[in-house]
């Protein structure tokens, strides 16, 4: 699997996990403790993958982009690099306020913010379907070898 491929793919997962929570993080939903549990869980399963997803990106792509000779690609790289660091900042952030206990209280501060990072994920989900992928794409950076 490509370069560019798996981070299509880690968006494709990442937005289901999203989804499924949206539906599940009502005040009723959580009110049923297995159902709280799986919201955790699934919860922690998507701050992994968004981990995983800025490493992958990390080794596998800013790179290349770097020491590219195109000015623009490099600068694209910057921009998608220097967007990173308060997004990690935020979700370290809300880890270690909701999730380093395994508590299951969802309060209503819990589940705002808890929105707050889904959208945070899915606006940069959605930038990068717009503009990194494309670009790199077009720019035939990460085509593979025929």
């Amino acid at each position: 699997m490509s370069t560019l491929e798996s981070l299509r793919g880690s968006h494709t997962d990442m937005l289901e996990i999203i989804g499924d929570l949206r539906a599940m993080m009502t005040r009723e939903q959580l009110s049923i403790r297995p159902t709280a549990m799986t919201a955790h869980k699934l919860i922690c399963e998507l701050a992994d993958k968004m981990k995983d997803h800025m490493v992958e990106q990390d080794r596998g792509i800013y790179p290349d982009l770097l020491t590219h000779q195109d000015p623009k690609l490099k600068s694209m790289a910057w921009g998608f690099l220097n967007g990173q660091k308060p997004m990690r900042k935020q979700f370290e952030q809300y880890h270690n306020k909701w999730l380093k206990n395994c508590d299951f209280n969802f309060s209503d501060d819990f589940i705002a913010d808890t929105f707050e990072i889904f959208d945070m994920i899915e606006d940069r989900i959605q930038r990068e379907e717009t503009i990194l992928l494309p670009t790199l794409e077009k720019s035939g950076v990460f085509a593979r070898a025929v």
